[in-house]
């Protein structure tokens, strides 16, 4: 059995520092929290955050990941100890990101794992809906969606995969205001998907959600020995973790994008909870991140059954598990990857 072991977030300034076996975070030389490492799998700082050497040996030693991002939950360093990643494995997947049938069947499964999830929650929502034309809309894209899940068996190169990603996206981020309810829509319709910076309050949410989602794909991609920064889907760039982007895209629907979607609807999260900064872009309050972290932290602890290995796990766990089934792929000892399906 595999325990979902805490994420650290820190996102206010202050100081952490080792004490013994704990972990103490400081603001002005005031001690805000204790954690014992055994509790943590990673810590993720938020903006001007100092770590100790002897925090970041231990860390290291131990193999649990410190990341950096910014104040926005953009991506700046990330420290760790010595890779401990089977090279055997890692060889594997570099012969099998030479081969271009091997990128274009998995981008595919890549591909199919994210549109079936997107209209997954098309179709949840028009079901749950009790406006009729909201109904009739997340259907009409979900029926899109389902033409371009066809036509990607069929896709013949990696650019088709792309093009019928690209339009699928279009279909849903369209149809993603009928899923926010009637009177919360004026403040919170996303128009389109915008992100570098997110022009309107859902993207800074989605956005936020995306980069944490983003950090522990890479993570789990690590734990089981893979190479990050070679993906088979997204192109590979210096700095980009190609392969990490590609697990990720089974997950933002029904990780990222129902959690932003059900802290608004709830009302959780409100229109004073952004601000406006100068050249249009978007941000996230500091009270309405540390919520949004809370829930994203208690949306991994929940419970569900995966439908391949037929085993309850936590949510927060499906990276991993599905890491694995892909080293498997890249090994030879699986044919075909099969994403994570929500039902």
């Amino acid at each position: 059995m595999q325990t979902l072991l805490n994420t650290l977030y820190l996102t206010l300034p202050g100081y952490l520092h080792l004490d013994n076996d704990t972990l103490r975070f400081e603001i002005e030389r005031q001690t805000k929290l204790r954690v014992p490492m055994h509790h943590l799998g990673s810590v993720v700082c938020f903006g001007d955050v100092l770590v100790s050497p002897a925090a970041i040996a231990r860390l290291a030693d131990e193999g649990k990941t410190l990341v950096y991002l910014d104040r926005n939950g953009r991506f700046k360093a990330r420290i760790e100890g010595a890779v401990s990643g089977n090279i055997l494995l890692r060889q594997a997947q570099f012969r099998r990101a030479d081969s271009s049938e091997f990128c274009l069947a998995q981008a595919k499964a890549s591909i199919a794992g994210k549109l079936r999830n997107s209209r997954y929650v098309l179709l949840r929502g028009a079901r749950d809906s009790h406006d009729g034309d909201d109904a009739a809309v997340l259907r009409h894209a979900a029926d899109s969606i389902a033409i371009d899940l066809r036509n990607l068996e069929f896709a013949p190169d990696l650019d088709t995969v792309r093009g019928l990603e690209g339009n699928s996206a279009r279909c849903y981020f369209s149809a993603m205001p009928r899923l926010i309810r009637p009177d919360q829509r004026s403040d919170f319709s996303p128009d389109g998907r915008s992100r570098r910076p997110p022009r309107d309050r859902a993207n800074a949410l989605l956005s936020f959600l995306y980069s944490m989602l983003m950090n522990d794909c890479r993570s789990a991609l690590e734990v089981v020995g893979l190479d990050p920064q070679l993906g088979f889907l997204h192109a590979v760039r210096p700095g980009r973790a190609a392969l990490a982007l590609d697990l990720m895209e089974e997950f933002r629907a029904i990780l990222a994008d129902r959690l932003a979607l059900t802290l608004i609807n709830r009302n959780q999260l409100k229109a004073d909870d952004f601000v406006l900064r100068p050249g249009g872009a978007v941000q996230l309050q500091d009270d309405a991140r540390k919520a949004l972290i809370v829930a994203y932290q208690e949306r991994k602890q929940e419970i569900i059954e995966h439908p391949l290995l037929e085993q309850k796990i936590s949510i927060g766990l499906l990276p991993k598990i599905q890491a694995h089934l892909l080293t498997r792929v890249i090994c030879g000892d699986t044919e075909t990857y099969i994403p994570f399906l929500a039902r």
